[in-house]
């Protein structure tokens, strides 16, 4: 399943081609499967549910939004380093994965709320 990321508060797209993991075996994967060189800027995988993800076995750092049942962002961990644990906080209720320096370079901040919708996105990623 496929989609895109937006941040409302922002008005600028976090990711527009989104990998949605959502059942055991997606959640368990994540992004291990992938190169730092395919994980880019546009892309992004959202973690449902989950309340907080590790970095083991990664070999590229990534930006994590901790996301509530609203959709509000309620923590980040800016440049997740491979072979470190995220925090986990009880309140999320889903995790954004982006790669390292979208949060920056979107100056999305806690607070802020996105739209995750399944589908393509026809609009380009805010550079």
């Amino acid at each position: 399943m496929h989609g895109y990321a937006l941040n409302c508060t922002r008005r600028v797209f976090l990711a527009t081609e989104l990998g949605i993991a959502n059942g055991f075996f997606t959640r368990l994967r994540g992004l291990l499967t992938t190169s730092g060189q395919e994980f880019g800027f546009g892309r992004g995988l959202w973690i449902t549910p989950s309340q907080g993800v590790h970095a083991l076995g990664m070999r590229y750092p990534i930006d994590a939004l901790y996301l509530d049942g609203e959709m509000r962002v309620i923590h980040i961990e800016d440049g997740l380093r491979p072979w470190r644990l995220g925090a986990v906080r009880r309140r999320a209720a889903s995790v954004l994965e982006l790669p390292a320096g979208a949060v920056r370079k979107t100056r999305t901040a806690v607070g802020d709320t996105l739209r995750i919708a399944c589908g393509p996105c026809f609009s380009p990623v805010a550079r």
